[in-house]
């Protein structure tokens, strides 16, 4: 025979069942409890934060935690979990806010503007130039020369020039100027390869190919590669010398100049399209992806020579007569400082 629950026993049933069903009603709706983070509108001070490379979420999070950036790793953990985007964050120095909600500290993290330590290797930039970038990030310059005559380079290429890759690197406090090194490369290998350049036969070695996109990219703007491109192999295929002034200008390591005196055009060196046939030894530059892209898909025409007579007005033809036309036009218009210079 059951005994029957007293009534305060039945009441008391009754509430916790209520409670476990609320409980579980706010948890379907809601998810886990909010983790603690400061409101959006929180500021605090500018502080550095190192993001290590390979650093996972969850270590991320304990970083901008431990720094002050965010009230609760579980915060930012749980933002960047349900962003996509968290997983481009950068290895390397960021200048972020303290104080502040996870959903602005993400934003902060993934702003370019705000890593410190930054290296921008620009389209068309010499080694040279890229070793006082790093410098400048703080890199041991000796060190940086030493990891340029150590870095592997991509089969088929003996020149690091034309393959530190053009693009903005963030890299960890502590790495070395050889890892730092070997990062640009391996980019610059995977564009080549997708351009086609890698393997590709023909008349032209992959090394070849390159030295004509580092040529192209310091020959002209980006909307004009792929005609340059045609120039530059019906320059080589009907053997006339190339005359490019950019090789001069590689070999003076000057930038900006408009105009090559005739003296420079007689310059003794390998890199002296003036006076010498076919390609130089090696690329004039790191070439980007446009130029890359045009050296493998050169426009179809008949021009082998090009001018620009005004900023922005370059023009092809396969008439010299034409060409000394249009050399006047542009030295009219250099007098005139449209150039931004008289000379």
């Amino acid at each position: 025979m059951k005994k029957e629950l007293g009534p305060w026993l039945r009441v008391c049933g009754a509430l916790v069942c209520v409670g476990l069903i609320t409980s579980g009603l706010q948890f379907a709706r809601g998810g886990a409890s909010p983790a603690p983070d400061f409101a959006c509108t929180e500021k605090g001070a500018q502080v550095n934060v190192e993001i290590p490379a390979g650093a996972t979420g969850s270590e991320i999070a304990q970083i901008l935690f431990n720094q002050g950036i965010v009230k609760s790793s579980t915060a930012y953990f749980r933002t960047a979990v349900a962003n996509p985007k968290s997983e481009k964050v950068a290895p390397g120095g960021h200048l972020l806010t303290a104080n502040n909600c996870a959903q602005n500290a993400l934003v902060e993290l993934l702003d370019a503007k705000r890593l410190t330590g930054l290296i921008n290797v620009f389209e068309g930039a010499w080694n040279t130039e890229v070793v006082e970038a790093m410098v400048k990030a703080g890199f041991d310059r000796a060190e940086v020369l030493v990891a340029l005559k150590h870095v592997e380079l991509p089969t088929g290429f003996t020149k690091s020039e034309g393959l530190l890759f053009p693009a903005q690197y963030s890299f960890a406090k502590g790495s070395t100027a050889l890892l730092a090194i070997q990062a640009m490369v391996d980019r610059a290998a995977l564009e080549i390869e997708k351009s086609g350049i890698t393997g590709a036969a023909g008349k032209y070695s992959s090394s070849q190919l390159l030295i004509i996109a580092s040529i192209i990219q310091a020959e002209g703007k980006t909307q004009d590669f792929t005609k340059i491109s045609r120039v530059i192999r019906n320059r080589l295929e009907k053997g006339i010398p190339l005359q490019m002034d950019s090789t001069v200008n590689y070999i003076k390591k000057r930038r900006g100049t408009i105009f090559l005196s005739t003296a420079s055009t007689l310059l003794k060196s390998p890199y002296n399209t003036y006076r010498n046939y076919g390609l130089p030894p090696g690329a004039i530059g790191n070439p980007g992806s446009d130029a890359l892209n045009a050296t493998m898909n050169p426009a179809i025409g008949d021009w082998i020579y090009f001018i620009t007579v005004a900023p922005s007005d370059t023009r092809f033809t396969n008439n010299f007569e034409e060409f000394n036309g249009w050399k006047a036009i542009y030295k009219k218009n250099l007098r005139a400082g449209l150039f931004g210079s008289s000379k």
